[in-house]
Parts: structure tokens; sequence; C-alpha cells
């Protein structure tokens, strides 16, 4: 693993917390600390971390509840790698069946801890990994289209971190000059762009001979979907198949990952 890779540690006992993130810090891993599950949602609005390590038995928000609050309404499965570490061992069976990256009981020895996590990483965003389909000698070329400075930067940066050659720009005109300069494999577009809507850029980019044949995945931040137009008609006239209500880095990785594993799948038929 080359780039440094983020662990969110989400855990209310303070000594425990300082002896891990010395430890971690000094294997080479940016560590982020998080005292109960509301923290932790809070600072996942500032990083992308590559694996949660998660307590149960927390103040004001304990495990289980975050784990709820992060996991995917289609699956329940979390969208970031998670690693429990709790006392509680009975609850072993039930993580299993919510399909965690791992669990380990406390006392735990600290060699097992690094070995699990570097399992973990390896399985998750290593090459040839299972969770990575493509061919590690074309990586996937990722546009995105959106105006916030802020949320570009963020998306741009996780996206790069798990191998793929990702750029952005933060207005309709200049993202359709973009792809038909270097048509990309995918195409990320804002629905409330500032100069064309998402739905009309989208619309333009089907409508151009290099660009018309590249999936494009049209989004809007929760609460800001228009109000005077169906989610319906928003498709037909992007000409795509639906609209994400998320601007989630990790939700949006997720989705295009399943997309291409489908299009390998698809290809091998």
């Amino acid at each position: 693993m080359s780039e440094v890779k983020t662990i969110l540690l989400i855990d209310d006992e303070a000594d425990l917390v300082f002896m891990l993130q010395g430890i971690l810090t000094r294997e080479g891993y940016h560590v982020v600390t998080a005292r109960n599950g509301e923290e932790g949602l809070a600072k996942l609005k500032e990083a992308v971390p590559h694996l949660i390590i998660l307590d149960m038995n927390m103040p004001k928000m304990g495990g289980i509840a975050f784990y709820h609050a992060i996991a995917n309404l289609s699956d329940g499965k979390a969208r970031y790698p998670v690693l429990v570490l709790t006392a509680r061992a009975n609850l072993e069976k039930l993580f299993k069946d919510l399909c965690v990256d791992g669990f380990m009981a406390k006392p735990f020895e600290i060699d097992d801890l690094l070995k699990e996590i570097k399992t973990i990483l390896c399985k998750r965003y290593e090459r040839g990994g299972a969770e990575t389909k493509r061919d590690p000698g074309k990586p996937v070329k990722v546009l995105i289209i959106e105006n916030n400075q802020e949320v570009l930067g963020q998306m741009v940066l996780a996206f790069a971190t798990h191998g793929y050659l990702v750029s952005g720009t933060q207005s309709g005109a200049a993202g359709i000059e973009r792809a038909a300069q270097d048509p990309p494999d995918l195409m990320l577009i804002k629905l409330g762009l500032p100069d064309l809507s998402g739905e009309a850029t989208a619309s333009i980019l089907k409508q151009m001979p290099k660009t018309m044949d590249i999936p494009l995945i049209l989004y809007t931040p929760p609460g800001e979907r228009p109000k005077d137009a169906s989610i319906q008609k928003i498709c037909e006239k992007a000409k795509v198949k639906n609209l994400v209500e998320s601007n989630d880095p990790a939700l949006f990785l997720e989705k295009v990952e399943v997309f291409f594993r489908n299009e390998s799948i698809r290809s091998h038929l």
C-alpha cells in the first residue's frame, strides 16, 4: 500500500485511543479519532476513511446506531470498511450477519490488531484484491462536475485514493468541453450547476458523438432536489436511469465499483 491510509478510530476509552493512535501513527497510518458515534459521523464530513475501527458501548451514540447510520439502504452494508473492536464478544455473530469486515474482542494483542487491519485494507484496496476487478494497467477515468469546491475536492481525493484517474470541473460547460477533449469512462454530474443544469449538461453529452456512450450518474445533495419537476422527468431529459440523492464520496465510489464490476461480468457472458 503506497499511499497513506486514513483510519477513523471511534472509542470512548481515552487511554486506549491514545495508545492506539500512537501505535497506528508509527505504523504509517493517518488516524482520526472520535469519542462516540455522533462525533464519528461529524468526522465523516471532514475526511473519507479507508477503515473505521468501531467500539460498541459509547455514550450519546453507540456502535450499532453508528453502523446503521452509515449503512446503505439497499443492502444494509456499511459504506466504509468497518473493524468492530469491543469487549462484548457475544456480538460477533450479529456483526458477521451485518457483513462487517472484521471483529476483535477486547482485550486483544496489538500484533493481532495490526495484522487484521492490514488484511482488511489489502483485501479492499490493493490492486487485484476482491474489491478491484479492473485491469490495473488501465485505470478508470472519472470526470466529476460539481460547483462546490470543497465537495469536489473531497470526491476527487476519494477516487484518486482508490486508483482512479479523476478530474473535476465546476460548471457544466467546462465539463462538456473536458469530456469532448478527453472522454472519461464515467461521469458524475451534479444536478444544480450554476450555468447549465445537470440534466441539460447530461442531455448535451448524450447528443455528442464523442460523449454519447459515456455512462452518467446524475446526483443532487440531500434536500436540494427541485420541487418543480419529477425525478422521472429529470431522468428522461438527461437520458440517465436514476438520480442519486447524496454527495457522499464513499457512496459514489461504491456505485462506480458496482457499475464496472457488472460491466465486467456482462463482457464475459
